[in-house]
């Protein structure tokens, strides 16, 4: 055959032969530290949350750590029906309003929301990377994540005692041009809305220095990087900022892909910071979790990270085991979450 091809109909198969170790769950429980659920969907659909607990007590997964709770009566009607209707399951985060944001009475309010969220049962406050994105003030100034006008919600956060988990930009390719030296060509053709380059957006660069001005300043707040620290594709950066910043973890939430494709890094990596390293997926599927599984525990090589879709949905790429040791196993799967939640044992 000759002639053109697709490049979507690119999908070359392997000839390479290699082990293939199927991790059916966990080898040690584990708490999933990055996930989102609507509660509002999951009281009126019993059989999917029957499923998800199945799933759940498959997989090894003992908590899920749901970071849309939401805000108000959402927030409390999310933490009646999960957290205190399965208790030792799942954890809800707070979020905040960000309409109006940084108008007058908006910080208070926000303030006073947060309190009356931690005293109802959030463990924890979700901030999501609109923030230094798409959130403005009333003057239509970009709100970076270090705005000096947010800094009371991050001490509040600190006296409350619960963990703020931040996603700070997105992956460097999303601030690329989209053009053929793009490693994330395909996705962002498919997700144009999550390409961020050009004038109208901060550098990949200053957003990730505005996320470590804003955990520098507030050294008695505990704060949660997510996604490897915002800036999986270096390892080496991330160990820096962990080193930097005593207040600092990250998870490793839907970041797969770049671990991966690195193994003696990123093994290097999870050996030095087991104590700050927290897993996470991103709503993964009980497959995606077997693939995170393989991952952390064997060393299997040149295996796909998205073995249900054809050439993965991140990149061109395949990825390797790091066979982490089970000491550094139990705790990114367990004891990092669990320290920072306040979690028996």
């Amino acid at each position: 055959m000759t002639g053109s091809l697709e490049l979507s109909q690119f999908n070359p198969r392997s000839e390479a032969v290699v082990a293939q170790t199927h991790v059916a769950r966990a080898r040690f429980p584990l708490i999933d530290f990055h996930y989102h659920l609507n509660a509002e969907e999951l009281a009126t659909d019993y059989p999917a949350l029957r499923q998800l607990l199945a799933d759940m007590d498959e997989l090894n997964v003992r908590c899920i750590v749901n970071l849309s709770g939401g805000y108000g009566e959402a927030l409390r009607r999310s933490i009646n029906l999960l957290d205190r209707g399965y208790p030792g399951r799942f954890v809800s985060f707070a979020n905040l309003d960000w309409r109006y944001a940084l108008s007058d009475g908006w910080l208070a309010a926000q303030l006073k929301q947060f309190e009356q969220a931690v005293h109802t049962g959030a463990r924890g406050l979700k901030i999501f990377k609109e923030l230094g994105l798409r959130y403005y003030d009333p003057d239509r100034r970009l709100i970076m994540p270090d705005d000096e006008r947010l800094a009371p919600i991050w001490e509040l956060a600190g006296r409350l005692n619960v963990p703020v988990l931040i996603h700070t930009a997105d992956p460097v390719a999303f601030f690329r041009p989209l053009d053929g030296e793009n490693e994330r060509y395909e996705e962002l053709i498919n997700h144009p809305d999550w390409h961020f380059y050009g004038e109208q957006f901060p550098s990949f660069a200053e957003l990730i220095e505005s996320l470590i001005s804003l955990v520098s300043r507030h050294p008695n707040t505990q704060f949660v990087a997510a996604h490897v620290g915002c800036y999986a594709e270096n390892l080496s950066f991330v160990s820096d900022m962990l080193e930097r910043l005593p207040n600092l973890c990250v998870d490793i939430a839907a970041r797969l892909p770049e671990l991966g494709r690195v193994p003696y890094s990123a093994n290097a990596f999870f050996t030095r910071h087991a104590d700050r390293i927290l897993f996470g997926t991103d709503n993964d599927t009980p497959a995606g979790y077997r693939t995170f599984f393989r991952f952390l525990e064997t060393s299997d090589e040149y295996f796909s990270y998205a073995p249900n879709r054809p050439h993965g949905d991140n990149g061109r790429w395949n990825i390797y085991g790091i066979t982490l040791e089970d000491d550094i196993l139990r705790r990114v799967y367990w004891a990092n979450a669990a320290r920072i939640l306040r979690l028996d044992p």
